[in-house]
Order: structure tokens, then sequence, then C-alpha cells
């Protein structure tokens, strides 16, 4: 296999990994499963799971390659590392908001920040609030980051308001 990715983000699940990787798929339009590795005898006195059950499943979303690890409950997911979903449109930032946040942490979720069920941090956000918060002109920049706090879901309509001053 040829080498296309040099960084592959590894996340490391209690037993979940195979149902995380199937939802994610099922989540983002340009996903797939690749290759699973199962826990074998050796070593169990270390990782104590049966054999046979799924130890790694690599998987790819957009073009990103993930490794999910059923390692154990020794290692939680914190809001410290989380992935960042770029949208073009509001129906576009509704769709993945409201994929990862069925069965998620409800208090987890703020300025477009969510917590999915397996407790994976993600930001949900428009493309063009980069672009508002970078620009040189500070009045418009904290108006849209005003606009942004108090807000669970981004609204691109509400962000815009603000950021143009209507």
């Amino acid at each position: 296999m040829a080498l296309t990715q040099k960084i592959t983000s590894n996340l490391w699940f209690d037993s979940e990994t195979e149902d995380a990787a199937r939802f994610y798929v099922s989540v983002f339009k340009n996903g797939s499963i690749g290759r699973i590795t199962r826990y074998g005898e050796e070593g169990f006195e270390f990782h104590g799971k049966q054999p046979g059950t799924v130890m790694t499943i690599e998987f790819e979303l957009e073009g990103q390659k993930f490794v999910g690890l059923n390692g154990g409950p020794i290692f939680q997911f914190n809001e410290a590392i989380s992935f960042i979903i770029d949208c073009e449109t509001q129906e576009e930032i509704d769709y993945y908001w409201d994929k990862l946040t069925d069965g998620g942490d409800p208090k987890a979720q703020q300025c477009g920040w969510l917590k999915d069920k397996f407790g994976v941090s993600w930001q949900v956000v428009p493309v063009m609030f980069a672009d508002m918060v970078a620009d040189p002109n500070d009045e418009r920049t904290k108006r849209a980051m005003n606009a942004m706090f108090p807000m669970k879901k981004l609204d691109i309509a509400a962000l815009e308001k603000a950021y143009n001053g209507a």
C-alpha cells in the first residue's frame, strides 16, 4: 500500500471502536472501512481481550485516515483534542450537528463544539468564520465573536448579520 498520508489519527476506545468507525462512516458521505485486526491469545495478561475481539479498525473520512483501537477503559477522550468539520452551508452544519449530537453529551455543546455518543469532540463550523475572526477590523471581529459565544450549533445567517453590523 502506498503511503498517502504521513500522520494518522489514532482513537483509543474501551471496546466500541468498530461501532464508532461504522457510525462515522455512515455520517460522512466519503467514508470507508479498511483493515480490521483482532486480538489473539498472545498478550492476554496485558490487554484482557478475548481472542477474536476487534483490536484495531482502519477507516477513512473525507480523505482523512483514522485507526480505532479497543484498548480498554484506561484512557478517555476529552475536549483537548477535537476534529473540525468545515462546512460551506447551514444545511451542511445542520446535517453534521444533528448526526453527531444524536446520543452525545448535550452539556458539551458550545460555540460549534459537540461531543458525540462515543465521547469524541467535534467542531462543526462554517468555513467563512475563520475569515471573520481574522479580519483586521476589530469591531467586525468582536461582533462575530460575541454572536458566536452564546450559540451551541453555529448559525451562519446570525454570524454574518452580527459581523456586518446589521
